[in-house]
């Protein structure tokens, strides 16, 4: 549940990205372009802040224990999300309105780099053996569930209201939605058990911080390439599609809800069949599949000579590849390190690549494409990336955790 209010609300900010810098990044004189460049900066402050919550709360989850901090943080991401929804936009409150946003993209960030190592330590350490894999895929499904569950309320809102109401008022009813969700995710964090491992081993001596910061180092570059592919095809194609192929916001958005499809559909298979056959045979797959076939995926979306249905099964097949990726990942982090500093560790992993390739996706595509008009930019950047988890992945680590 908080992987999926975590994954569901920054989806909603990506795909509202041009509403939001319309609202809240267009002062006096400033462009569309300026605007958009303004929203994805706040999104990658957003990121640049979670490791510094994995750090915090990974700390505080390895010595207090999984429970108390996973219901902390699921309280802070939930205050913040509504919030945004309330917000008052520019017009109605000036140069405080981005400053306000960004104060809770901020908190967001904090509690959304506290809930991934706790969220895949609880499962991975739950897990029977030979099924961490499968148990840790469930972490990478609800984020999949998320993303899609943004881009169903995002498409439902464009189909019912006008564009003016959507404008107006409308955005904001996807982040209201954020107080139910987390009210019912804390209710069902309250009930937790912490998990054994950490009883077990909480009091063990703890590996040298050398140790730790080259597996931390290790699992990020192995993750770079689900980072920043996972971003550029799930969350920042629809203002792609709109403000570089002319696509209107529905068409953006059934795009965006195949590919997101694809990912979730393909994630559970890929973490069982690493528990089968090991997690970087799979892993490699997918990040050498994207390196290969992204820019010609982009080319076939730009191809006015192809049919919708051919387009339609591109970018399902896209998302499908990142899951070979986000399958398997969240078990490969977990083994990388012992359970009393693995809330920590994998935690900074996954929050330190996903600052960087994730949260500056939107903006380094935006960007670079506004700079050079060269449309294959996001293949391009989704090529290098996988490219260098390729690398990364055929690396083995010094120890492998239990």
């Amino acid at each position: 549940m908080g992987n999926f209010i975590e994954w569901y609300e920054f989806g909603v900010y990506g795909y509202f990205a041009t509403v939001i810098a319309a609202r809240f990044f267009t002062p006096e004189g400033g462009g569309e372009a300026e605007a958009l460049v303004r929203t994805y900066a706040s999104f990658a402050l957003a990121f640049f802040f979670r490791p510094v919550g994995a750090a915090l709360f990974g700390r505080l989850g390895d010595r207090m224990g999984r429970r108390p901090v996973l219901i902390l943080v699921i309280a802070l991401m939930t205050g913040a999300t509504t919030l945004i929804g309330a917000l008052p936009t520019y017009d109605q409150a000036g140069a405080l309105a981005p400053w306000l946003l960004t104060f809770l993209r901020v908190l967001q960030g904090l509690s959304a780099g506290g809930e991934f190592g706790g969220a895949v330590s609880v499962m991975t350490e739950f897990a029977p053996p030979g099924r961490r894999g499968l148990y840790g895929a469930w972490q990478s499904f609800t984020v999949a569930l998320g993303l899609l569950a943004g881009a169903g309320a995002a498409a439902l809102l464009a189909t019912v209201l006008t564009e003016g109401q959507l404008d107006d008022w409308g955005w904001r009813l996807p982040f209201l939605l954020t107080l139910p969700l987390g009210l019912g995710a804390l209710w069902l964090r309250l009930r937790l058990d912490e998990t054994p491992a950490f009883r077990e081993e909480r009091e063990a001596e703890r590996p040298p911080a050398r140790e730790v910061a080259g597996a931390i180092a290790l699992g990020a570059g192995r993750i770079m390439g689900w980072a920043a592919a996972g971003y550029t095809f799930l969350v920042v194609l629809p203002s792609y599609l709109q403000s570089t192929l002319n696509a209107t916001f529905q068409q953006a958005l059934v795009a965006t809800v195949l590919a997101n499809l694809g990912f979730a559909a393909s994630i559970l298979p890929a973490g069982l069949l690493s528990d089968r056959v090991g997690r970087r045979p799979v892993m490699l797959t997918g990040a050498l599949l994207v390196a290969v076939l992204s820019v010609p995926l982009l080319d076939l979306l730009q191809n006015s000579g192809t049919s919708n249905t051919v387009k339609g099964v591109a970018v399902f097949a896209a998302g499908a590849v990142v899951g070979l990726m986000a399958g398997p990942g969240p078990a490969m982090l977990a083994e990388l390190f012992p359970t009393n500093v693995r809330y920590t560790g994998l935690g900074l992993a996954y929050a330190l690549s996903n600052a960087v390739f994730s949260g500056c996706a939107g903006l380094i595509i935006t960007k670079t494409v506004e700079r050079t008009g060269n449309v294959d930019i996001p293949g391009y950047y989704a090529a290098v990336t996988c490219a260098v988890s390729v690398l990364a992945l055929v690396r083995s680590p010094r120890r492998k955790a239990g």
